[in-house]
């Protein structure tokens, strides 16, 4: 693998030992994957964990002297002060978290604490060089956006925000970028749900980069990144198209780099319906609602307003949003409805988090997000999967 002077002395330790540790990562994986040489990088998205790996690598980085070259989003933890008014959060829990925040504040990162940072506070260009690791965030912006990062791990997109180089493999190589699954999507597909169980097909799609025939000419953001998340529960999707509308593929010709698809695949309403019963366990008493992965945007809270018209919840309702989007609700007004009706708007927090699933263990709830469901079965908790605004109609019901 050709190395440049600098990237030379940044692995001899030249620039310190945080970042030759950082670079030996990125030159180890660049040799796994063949690579022939480093790329520059101009953003990075750490996808943190608050957990002890994670913690444990980023303090390595940091007590060694590293700092970011090029200053990364992160992912949510969650909301430290807020979780510590409504609910027991260990000891534990509270140092792990204060000792991440600490951690990534003295490496350099942008502690934005969301996981949809491809909407707002990080969005690349066209055919931009980057380290995204953030299960939704990769295929959103390979895909919608056209920018070109591989399906980056927490570490490996950190040590790319240290040195900021990348080795040049996989999906920042053109060859790569090309469809090779032609997906013909026979159902109508109507609404953000919709889209939610369309990328639960991934498993029935198979290994690869789908190109998908059929969808609705105009489709939202929320759309595209329910689609993008859920690909990423059902299997390992680092980009996909939607022939006309994303960038790189207006046409079939195009998106497929002129060649044959590999394989064709058809998604009927039968393939979603079945994925819909496979995330309604059953109906009945609901204990508890949390929605928001990835995070909701402002629209959708607003979705969740316009339902509730002075009506309270009956169960406890959950509502994951960044920073901003809390903020944006505060100023219009939403977040007193929500709050009025006994409804908690979280800010900064994932559901794949200690202080939700500790307390949910054994309980039924519900969600909009397949993704939240399929992650916290392993974990002894139960969801119904209903869209948003069912979700919504059944937290003030308690049942379904």
């Amino acid at each position: 693998m050709y190395l440049t002077d600098e990237e030379k002395r940044m692995l001899n330790g030249e620039y310190g030992e945080g970042t030759a540790i950082a670079m030996k990562v990125q030159v180890g994986i660049g040799e796994a994957f063949g690579a022939k040489r480093m790329l520059e990088i101009s953003r990075a998205h750490v996808a943190l964990s608050n957990q002890e790996a994670d913690l444990w690598f980023v303090e390595k980085l940091v007590n060694a002297g590293a700092y970011c070259s090029v200053p990364p989003t992160v992912n949510p933890g969650f909301d430290l002060e807020y979780f510590q008014k409504i609910t027991n959060v260990s000891e534990e829990e509270v140092t792990m978290m204060k000792r991440t925040r600490e951690a990534y504040k003295k490496i350099g990162a942008i502690l934005t604490y969301d996981c949809t940072p491809y909407l707002g506070s990080n969005i690349p260009r066209m055919g931009e060089i980057i380290a995204f690791s953030e299960s939704s965030a990769t295929p959103y912006v390979n895909s919608v956006w056209g920018a070109r990062s591989n399906r980056e791990a927490s570490q490996s997109a950190l040590c790319a925000a240290v040195t900021g180089k990348v080795p040049e493999y996989g999906f920042l190589l053109d060859e790569n970028r090309y469809g090779n699954i032609l997906v013909e999507v026979q159902a109508e597909i109507k609404n953000e749900y919709d889209y939610q169980l369309l990328g639960f097909t991934g498993k029935k799609i198979g290994h690869g980069v789908p190109v998908f025939t059929g969808l609705p000419d105009k489709i939202s953001p929320e759309e595209l990144m329910n689609l993008g998340a859920q690909l990423n529960t059902a299997g390992a999707f680092s980009m996909f198209h939607i022939l006309g509308f994303t960038p790189e593929a207006p046409d079939l010709e195009t998106a497929f780099g002129g060649k044959k698809p590999e394989r064709k695949v058809v998604i009927t309403r039968e393939d979603l319906n079945e994925i819909g019963e496979y995330f309604m366990p059953h109906g009945g008493k609901v204990d508890f609602a949390l929605l928001g992965c990835p995070f909701l945007t402002i629209n959708q809270v607003g979705k969740i307003v316009a339902i509730l018209k002075g009506e309270r919840f009956r169960v406890d309702t959950y509502i994951l949003v960044n920073s901003l989007t809390k903020e944006l609700a505060e100023k219009m007004g939403y977040l007193k409805v929500i709050e009025n009706a006994g409804g908690h708007l979280v800010k900064d927090t994932c559901m794949d988090q200690p202080p939700f699933w500790n307390n949910m263990k054994g309980k039924f709830g519900i969600t909009e997000s397949p993704k939240c469901a399929f992650y916290s079965r392993r974990r002894g908790i139960n969801y119904a999967v209903l869209e948003l605004q069912e979700c919504i109609k059944t937290a003030i019901k308690g049942v379904i």
